[in-house]
């Protein structure tokens, strides 16, 4: 009771300045029933005492009663009482993870049948069944850490990589943990909802334990990281390719064992760790560490919003209206109006009531300032794109006009982006823009002539000279005589490197591409491994 006693405010409580209106009322009811001072300027003061009949005073409830209590309880409501926070719409009511599957080479260790990888893949199998509708991201990491697929609610897409990651997938062998955080940082660095980052490992190095702490340090209030071990204390020997194992240099197999103690120690660093399970007590404890952490976070984010709790009052508001409707009760509603109008003050700007709002739409109140040259007051009201785009014009605000225009694909709206266009001095997209409009509508004088005037705006290319020309052209006369060079066989080899953009190159590339996703993730590693080495 305390807690929500301290957590109750209001949201508009200039609302209450309405209570007012209440004594004044009921002042002026004792002022009309006031017999004495009704007569008093017509009979003498000691003759009226003997005139005036005292009436018995019983109290009663009368329609004035009624009408107080309906303003009081109708202030309190519009002053929006409030004790809880919630999200608003369209935010995320599920929390995001990004889960990071360690593909380094002791993962391929058979202490879990039938390898520490196979088992890992077949949890987060589980974990995304108990995670329905939520978006979950996917990382991989070796000696190099790459993203294999980004927040996605489209589990059979994210099945059909799953299945085709191995560790032979990986450009660089050994395991680095914390190249692997910093690129899952980078990747959440845009994200607005507070998420998860699992680990599903067989093993944490000691130097990445910092790079945790500085993580959970940067990002205290955003995300959290889990870590999922994989494997047995005992280990077990490390399988390769043709069923054979990896030895040392001495011949022996190699046992890849996970440290259980190493995973305790983690709590220390802030950092919440289990071993994965036979069962689904692993999968149900993650899934409940994630969601609480988002819920931890919109506890106290502050984009939470308060919940108007005053629609509780439109009960005994409705109860007591019904009174009004008995035989023989009448309010004096003028007073009561004029007591409404005259007893609220000014109020704050962004809740100030406008007797505009009850009569004219958005659109038409913009039209009203538009037509008397306020045209920043009118593109803030205006619904309409295309005539919030032509106020903005009237500013001089091209660029935020293009994109009110951009919002509508009429045939005026696409007229009117490219004047702005054409006044921002991009001739070409003005052109552009025309011959949208022309498409749309034709003929369109108008436009054609501004499409004219716009082209002859933009630069012409210079022509190169005859001589330039005549050297260029490939000659049609057959040589004079032809010479080979027998004295190598083979020219001299040179390196040539490409300058072109690494996004151009995949592009190229990912159009060409007809193979399998694990080939797929193969070559895209290699690709993004290099261009880190260079």
């Amino acid at each position: 009771m305390k807690e929500w006693f301290q957590a109750l405010h209001f949201l508009r409580p200039h609302w209450f300045w309405l209570l007012a209106a209440v004594p004044i009322l009921l002042f002026s009811l004792r002022f009309n029933e006031d017999i004495r001072a009704r007569w008093r300027r017509y009979i003498d003061s000691e003759l009226l005492e003997h005139l005036i009949v005292s009436p018995v005073r019983s109290w009663r409830l009368r329609p004035i009663h009624t009408l107080c209590a309906l303003i009081a309880l109708g202030s309190i409501a519009l002053a929006g009482p409030t004790w809880r926070r919630e999200q608003p719409p369209f935010t995320e009511d599920k929390a995001p993870l990004v889960i990071a599957l360690d593909l380094s080479q002791t993962m391929d260790a058979i202490d879990l049948d039938p390898t520490r990888l196979e088992r890992a893949k077949l949890k987060i199998r589980d974990l995304l069944k108990e995670r329905l509708g939520a978006r979950t991201a996917l990382f991989v990491y070796a000696g190099s850490a790459h993203m294999v697929l980004p927040f996605t609610t489209d589990h059979s897409l994210f099945e059909l990589y799953l299945s085709s990651l191995s560790t032979s997938l990986m450009p660089r062998s050994g395991k680095n943990t914390t190249h692997a955080l910093d690129a899952i940082e980078d990747f959440l660095k845009d994200e607005t909802d507070p998420g998860t980052i699992l680990f599903v490992t067989d093993g944490v190095e000691p130097q990445a334990l910092q790079a945790f702490r500085q993580f959970l340090l940067r990002n205290a209030e955003k995300n959290d990281i889990l870590v999922m071990g994989v494997g047995t204390s005992a280990g077990g020997p490390v399988r390769t390719y043709g069923n054979r194992f990896l030895t040392d240099s001495a011949g022996r197999r190699v046992y890849a064992k996970l440290d259980v103690n190493a995973l305790r120690n983690l709590k220390q660093f802030g950092i919440e760790a289990t071993s994965l399970t036979l069962n689904d007590d692993d999968i149900r404890w993650i899934q409940r560490r994630v969601q609480h952490h988002l819920q931890a976070v919109q506890e106290v984010d502050s984009k939470t919003r308060p919940i108007d709790e005053g629609y509780w009052l439109t009960i005994p508001i409705a109860g007591i209206a019904a009174f009004s409707f008995r035989r023989g009760w009448s309010v004096r509603w003028t007073s009561a109006a004029l007591a409404f109008v005259f007893v609220l003050p000014p109020t704050p700007t962004e809740h100030r009531f406008r007797w505009m709002n009850l009569w004219l739409t958005a659109d038409q109140q913009g039209r009203y300032y538009f037509e008397r040259g306020a045209f920043e007051v009118a593109a803030k009201h205006f619904e309409d794109p295309i005539w919030r785009g032509v106020a903005l014009e009237r500013t001089g605000d091209f660029d935020d006009a293009i994109n009110a225009f951009a919002l509508s694909d009429s045939a005026e709206a696409w007229y009117n982006q490219g004047n702005a266009l054409a006044h921002l001095g991009k001739y070409p997209e003005a052109v552009e823009a025309y011959s949208q409009a022309l498409e749309r509508r034709h003929p369109w004088v108008e436009a054609q002539e501004n499409m004219a005037l716009v082209k002859s705006l933009i630069p012409k290319i210079s022509k190169k000279n005859d001589d330039e020309e005549e050297q260029e052209k490939a000659p049609n006369l057959p040589p004079d005589q032809i010479k080979f060079d027998n004295k190598g066989k083979q020219g001299k080899k040179i390196a040539i490197k490409a300058n072109l953009d690494p996004k151009t190159v995949a592009d190229i590339w990912m159009r060409n591409i007809q193979t399998t996703p694990a080939d797929f993730l193969r070559q895209r590693f290699a690709i993004q491994a290099a261009q880190e080495k260079q």
